[in-house]
């Protein structure tokens, strides 16, 4: 494809997932909305730092559900059309916030304050009618019962609106970043885009031809049959050696080392201990089981990088929190993608914890951008036939 992919990123954060999509070289974002500004302020200041241009249709902090208003559908219609003309391909992705569906979270649901945007976020797809979507939550929209019918109607709205659906439950550490990270993620691809075989597919099946495994690095079976360490007795900047016969790459270690977090610019940006250091000292290396107080261990992958409210993740070998460099490098940024320092140490971490692990996100974006330049293959077969057969 000659033109680069044009993607409408809503609840963008600090625009992980944009940056997954934009560094595969296939996909240029051109309209970004984040309702909080903090998030925002890193969003445009981590960029800057990376030299990528600010996104031609501009930066909205408005509350999406405002794009629901007429003057406002309006408005994005017309974006979308212009977008079209100059790229000829356009979605929209986004990760609606998911407490109100996560099991340690608030699990209020479809009811909840951020369990309504995630509906206002598929009502607008089916509204503006980008070519394609992605849809990502947390596990317990697709797992818990009660949220998975939730889930289904969302589907249900879609598939009215003409859009053909792949869905599946994703973990970050396949994709290469060294974090256990599930989530559900739904893709969708509208009628009008696809070429006349996929559109006699029944409406109730996902895309056949849709590979969710083809840009990933690693299987989870793979993954977990490792002889990964477990627990290990704290000894502030104790020396372990590496275990053999484990994937490096999915360490905590090798991508502190990667990220040369110690130098980083966001090295000396964590949380102090407000009563003393002896809950920080007497913590095993790799106890990471309790709902809070996790102790990483180096030699081995993260859990869920969750860093709001209760969460507190100790660093493997120093009396601690992490970082936020150590909590980038878990999301497996590039090393250069830095925070501003004006930013609190609450919405750092926040947006960390809530953002898409960037080598997912890439991933993810090449899936995507490989099953459209297929359609593209099989539209361009569909012509030469016809004009064949005349």
């Amino acid at each position: 494809m000659d033109n680069k992919i044009g993607i409408f990123s809503f609840f963008a954060g600090a625009g992980f997932l944009d940056l997954g999509f934009e560094k595969t070289g296939h996909f240029e974002t051109l309209f970004v909305n984040e309702y909080h500004k903090a998030f925002m302020d890193i969003y445009k200041g981590a960029r800057a730092g990376l030299g990528i241009p600010a996104p031609v249709f501009g930066h909205d902090i408005t509350d999406i559900t405002k794009y629901l208003e007429p003057a406002r559908i309006k408005e994005l219609k017309t974006k979308l059309a212009e977008a079209k003309e100059e790229h000829g391909i356009t979605g929209f992705i986004g990760g609606p916030p998911c407490p109100d569906f996560s099991v340690g979270g608030k699990n209020k649901g479809q009811h909840g304050e951020n369990g309504k945007l995630s509906g206002t976020y598929i009502e607008l797809i089916c509204t503006v009618k980008p070519e394609f979507f992605l849809f990502e939550n947390v596990k317990g929209l697709y797992r818990t019962k009660k949220h998975r019918e939730f889930f289904d109607s969302l589907k249900e709205k879609l598939r009215a609106a003409g859009y053909y659906l792949t869905e599946k439950l994703i973990n970050a550490i396949e994709f290469g970043a060294p974090q256990d990270r599930q989530r559900i993620i739904l893709i969708g691809f509208h009628k009008d885009f696809l070429p006349s075989k996929i559109k006699k597919h029944n409406p109730e099946k996902t895309l056949q031809e849709f590979d969710w495994n083809k840009n990933t690095r690693h299987s989870q079976e793979q993954i977990f049959a490792q002889n990964w360490p477990s627990t290990d007795l704290f000894t502030e900047d104790g020396l372990k050696e590496m275990p053999d016969n484990i994937l490096h790459e999915l360490t905590v270690q090798h991508w502190f080392n990667k990220n040369d977090v110690s130098n980083h610019p966001n090295s000396r940006h964590y949380f102090q201990p407000r009563n003393g250091l002896v809950k920080f000292q007497s913590i095993p290396e790799g106890d990471d089981q309790k709902k809070s107080y996790k102790r990483l261990h180096r030699w081995r992958y993260s859990p869920t990088a969750a860093y709001g409210n209760n969460e507190v993740h100790l660093h493997p070998y120093k009396a601690r929190r992490i970082s936020a460099a150590e909590a980038l490098a878990i999301q497996s940024l590039p090393a250069d993608f830095i925070i501003p320092d004006n930013i609190s140490l609450t919405d750092m971490f926040k947006t960390i914890g809530n953002g898409v692990p960037f080598l997912a996100a890439k991933g993810l974006a090449l899936n995507i951008y490989d099953f459209i330049d297929s359609i593209k293959t099989k539209k361009e077969t569909e012509i030469y036939a016809e004009a064949d057969s005349r």
